[in-house]
């Protein structure tokens, strides 16, 4: 099923509500953080204890807001259907670049008593189809993932990504450096700017 696009800052799937960053979100938003802190932790680089009070993500919220507004950044928070103020989840796309790349690097998070459920999954299909939309038109979607998140990893295979190689220590999470399997994927029907001169058929680097 294609998602309900009525404005990119509020997407609708069948069991979710995708919603860019809020004010009023700040009370979920914390919560979901809090009550997640554990099953987060092996896989989530270390984060100042500020990040789980209501004041801190209200201001986080509002510069989210103003990145989704420029284009620099997409964030969309999940909430079940039947209750938008409850955050269970997080999709992020970040490190936003165009020129000739076009590309971002992709985060996600879910609450623990929703996995399982294939709610990120949906989630996902839903925030890519957007962001490999004319709405934002990125070319390439990068994501990593530990070899031991298995569940993570699944997750992009079932959407796609292909694996382009270990990236070795690639960031501290949960006291070391930890390897992270590279991923990437790329959107068939991006539309090239129209300064863009043609190449030849085919490609020629291969």
């Amino acid at each position: 099923m294609r998602p309900v696009v009525d404005t990119i800052e509020r997407l609708r799937t069948p069991r979710l509500w995708l919603q860019a960053p809020r004010v009023d979100l700040a009370p979920g938003v914390t919560e979901f953080l809090r009550r997640n802190r554990a099953h987060f932790a092996p896989w989530d680089p270390p984060a100042s204890p500020q990040v789980t009070s209501v004041a801190f993500q209200r201001g986080a919220l509002r510069e989210a807001a103003r990145a989704f507004a420029d284009g620099s950044a997409y964030r969309w928070w999940l909430s079940p259907e039947a209750a938008p103020l409850e955050v269970i989840g997080s999709i992020h796309f970040s490190n936003l670049a165009r020129g000739a790349f076009h590309s971002a690097t992709l985060g996600y998070s879910l609450d623990v008593e929703a996995v399982g459920q294939g709610l990120m999954t949906e989630a996902l299909r839903c925030a890519i189809d957007v962001v490999f939309s004319p709405l934002v038109n990125l070319h390439r979607i990068q994501a990593s993932w530990r070899p031991t998140n298995l569940r993570s990893g699944a997750v992009l295979q079932r959407l796609g990504f292909h694996d382009e190689g270990l990236a070795r220590d690639y960031l501290y999470i949960d006291g070391r450096w930890r390897d992270h399997r590279i991923v990437a994927l790329l959107n068939p029907a991006f539309i090239a700017p129209p300064e863009w001169p043609v190449g030849p058929v085919g490609r020629t680097d291969r």
